[in-house]
């Protein structure tokens, strides 16, 4: 049966198909967003070498957030928890290795 279909066991309630379909776009597109954010600051980073106004301790707090969400993402057996959190969290470490090296 089609996600749009009517549910015969439920009558004339559509399916639980119907209702997961649109909450995976809504995740992913948030997942996408949420994630490829840290890009442009990475790589402006990269380019102007310029870390002086980037706090340290938020890096590195963040980072552990978001090594326990990947952790998280592993035991519930998430893929798209696991991939979102591990490719932010590589993004992150970026951040905060530039920090480190250019202060």
């Amino acid at each position: 049966m089609a996600a749009w279909e009517v549910s015969p066991r439920r009558g004339t309630a559509l399916s639980w198909r119907s209702h997961l379909f649109p909450s995976k776009l809504v995740g992913g597109a948030a997942a996408l967003l949420t994630t490829l954010c840290w890009l442009p600051q990475a790589l402006k980073l990269l380019r102007t070498r310029e870390t002086r106004d980037l706090s340290l301790l938020a890096y590195v707090v963040f980072s552990a957030g978001i090594l326990l969400w990947l952790h998280y993402g592993l035991l519930i057996g998430s893929v798209p928890v696991v991939a979102a959190n591990a490719v932010t969290l590589v993004l992150a470490l970026a951040i905060v290795s530039l920090k480190l090296r250019f202060g």
